[in-house]
């Protein structure tokens, strides 16, 4: 019998063999003895049965909720692996345009480059032209001086002034000799200075014409120095434009390649997790 199968109760048994050992021989009494010995052993057993049977139940329950937790987290697990297939195609995504805009940097730095080229070649073109206009204008000038000093208006101007200084000398003798009693000279120097002064003002109005000749000549030449020197500022405006151009795009041709070996180290990086990404799914 299984250790659940129900048994008389052990009092009807001790009776059933009590009656049966007084009507048959005295040895059934020991095998009475025994059945009851064999029943207390066996009600022993069922006690302990009854005990593992309990461990075992609980056991059993502490092994559902195991393998329940181990179900959660297998799901759980089972969630977090398509999470990560989607990261990881994001990231495949996000790798390619990674690639898509460095291609484009890089050519785009390419054209710039070229375009600084260009750039750097037409300045020295145009630094060079000004160097020439320069050298010119220089030439001019120096020209411009020597003729002004050889002109015949200048030549006679000089030529008048020291005439100028040489009455004023004179004149200062003969105030000298004024001082003198003698009336004949006096008279004498009168009529002298008479006729000096109409020299004098013959002389200067000679000069005046010649000075109003010279300032035109003067403000012709000036108007030729400004004409030169707008020209000079406009070459240097253009060229300091150029220089601006110039340091703008080695500025930015400088941005750029920091900004490639950032995306470059970036595109690196995620090659980098992608590739830890695979291995870890291949494992």
């Amino acid at each position: 019998m299984g250790p659940t199968a129900k048994r008389p109760p052990v009092s009807e048994r001790f009776s059933t063999l009590s009656k049966m050992a007084k009507q048959n021989s005295p040895s059934l009494i020991e095998v009475v003895k025994q059945v009851a010995e064999q029943q207390h052993s066996q009600a022993s057993e069922i006690e302990k049965s009854k005990t593992v049977l309990f461990q075992l139940q609980a056991k059993f329950q502490e092994l559902e909720k195991e393998m329940n937790s181990m179900l959660l987290e297998t799901k759980t697990t089972e969630r977090e692996i398509y999470l990560q297939d989607d990261a990881i195609e994001l990231t495949k995504y996000h790798c390619e345009n990674l690639e898509a805009q460095v291609r484009a940097l890089y050519s785009e730095n390419l054209k710039l480059r070229h375009d600084a080229e260009t750039v750097h070649e037409e300045f020295e073109v145009t630094f060079a032209r000004n160097n020439e206009y320069r050298e010119k204008i220089k030439a001019h000038k120096h020209l411009f001086w020597e003729m002004e000093s050889k002109m015949p208006v200048m030549i006679e101007l000089t030529k008048k002034k020291a005439v100028v200084k040489q009455l004023k000398t004179k004149k200062e003798e003969l105030m000298h000799d004024l001082q003198n009693p003698e009336g004949s000279v006096i008279k004498q120097v009168q009529e002298e200075i008479t006729l000096l002064q109409r020299e004098i003002t013959t002389l200067k109005e000679c000069i005046n014409k010649k000075t109003d000749f010279l300032e035109e000549e003067k403000k012709m030449h000036a108007k030729l120095r400004k004409e030169i020197e707008v020209q000079n500022k406009r070459y240097d405006a253009i060229l300091k434009r150029l220089h601006c151009q110039l340091n703008k795009l080695h500025s930015n041709k400088r941005q750029w390649h920091w900004n490639i070996q950032q995306l470059e180290k970036k595109a690196a990086e995620l090659r980098k997790c992608l590739g830890v990404v695979e291995l870890q799914s291949s494992i």
